[in-house]
C-alpha cells in the first residue's frame, strides 16, 4: 500500500499571529479568485484551440498519427510547467509572508496615532517602494519591514553592530542598511522639495518575530524588533510641532494618491 507523508517545511514564518483584516480585503480576495478562475478558463480554451489546430494540420497534410512525437513534446512541456510551478509556488509563499509582515507592522504603527503620529504605507519612490513612513512629534521615519523565514528550531538572532547586519551568522544577499539609507534619503529629498524644509529622516529596519541584538542608542540606522520601536520613539526628543506634522502629512497624502492613480 502506498502511503504519502507531508514533508516538514525547512523554514517557518516569523509571524506569531496572522494580521487583522484590512479594509477591502474581502473584495480583494474575491478579485483574486475571479482572476484565478479566468486564468484557468483561458488555459483550457488555449488547449482546446491547440488540439483543434493539430487536427487541422494532420488533415491538411494527410499526416499519419505520431503519438511518440507528441508524447515526447507533452513530456517536455510538462517538465517545464512543473518546474515553473514549483518556482512560482516558492515565490508566492515568500510574497505572501512579506505581505503579511507588512500588514502586521502597519497595523502596529496605526496604534501610534494615539501618540500624535501619522503613518503612510507602501509609498512609491523612484523605482522602489517604502513599506511605511511615520511622521510624528519626534520626527520622520522611513521603515523597511523584513519578514524573513526562521529555521524550524534553534537560534533565531539578528545581529547589528552599527554598520552591518547578520542573520543567524549569515550576511543577507541585499544589504538592508544600504536600502534603508536610500529610502530615508528619498523621503528627506521629497520633504525638502515640496516644503523647502531641511529635515533629518531616521531610517528603520524591522524584523518581526526575530530577536535583534543591536546598539541601545540605535545608530545611524535603527535595526529593531517591532516591539522595540515604541520605546525608541519615546526616548527621542520632540522635533516637530503639529503644523509641521500636518504640512508633511498633507504633501505626502497628495503624492501617494497621485502615485496610486497613475498605476495601471
Amino acid at each position: 500500500m502506498l502511503s504519502f507523508t507531508r514533508k516538514k517545511p525547512s523554514t517557518r514564518s516569523p509571524l506569531k499571529n496572522q494580521p487583522m483584516r484590512i479594509p477591502g480585503q474581502s473584495l480583494q480576495e474575491e478579485i483574486d479568485r475571479k482572476v484565478d478562475k479566468f486564468t484557468d478558463h483561458a488555459v483550457l480554451l488555449g488547449l482546446a484551440f491547440f488540439a483543434a489546430l493539430l487536427e487541422w494540420v494532420k488533415w491538411f497534410f494527410k499526416a499519419p498519427p505520431q503519438p511518440l512525437v507528441f508524447s515526447g513534446l507533452a513530456a517536455l512541456v510538462g517538465v517545464f510547467v512543473i518546474m515553473k510551478a514549483l518556482k512560482t509556488r516558492q515565490q508566492l509563499r515568500a510574497l505572501r509572508q512579506g505581505r503579511d509582515g507588512e500588514i502586521v507592522i502597519g497595523q502596529g504603527l496605526e496604534r501610534l496615532r494615539e501618540r500624535g503620529y501619522r503613518v503612510f504605507h507602501d509609498v512609491g519612490g523612484n523605482g522602489f517602494n517604502i513599506d511605511h513612513v511615520l511622521i510624528g512629534p519626534t520626527g520622520v521615519y522611513s521603515i523597511e519591514t523584513k519578514t524573513i523565514s526562521k529555521p524550524p528550531k534553534g537560534c533565531c538572532e539578528i545581529v547589528y553592530d552599527g554598520e552591518k547586519i547578520t542573520v543567524n551568522g549569515f550576511t543577507p544577499d541585499r544589504d538592508p542598511i544600504v536600502q534603508a539609507r536610500a529610502q530615508a534619503h528619498w523621503v528627506k529629498g521629497f520633504i525638502k522639495e515640496v516644503l523647502t524644509k531641511e529635515l533629518s529622516v531616521q531610517p528603520v529596519v524591522l524584523y518581526p518575530g526575530w530577536y535583534v541584538k543591536a546598539p541601545s542608542y540605535g545608530g545611524e540606522v535603527w535595526v529593531l524588533n517591532p516591539d522595540m520601536l515604541p520605546a525608541f520613539l519615546k526616548n527621542e526628543r520632540p522635533l516637530l510641532d503639529s503644523r509641521d506634522i500636518q504640512a508633511i502629512e498633507g504633501c505626502l497624502s497628495v503624492y501617494v494618491r497621485k502615485s496610486s492613480s497613475a498605476k495601471p
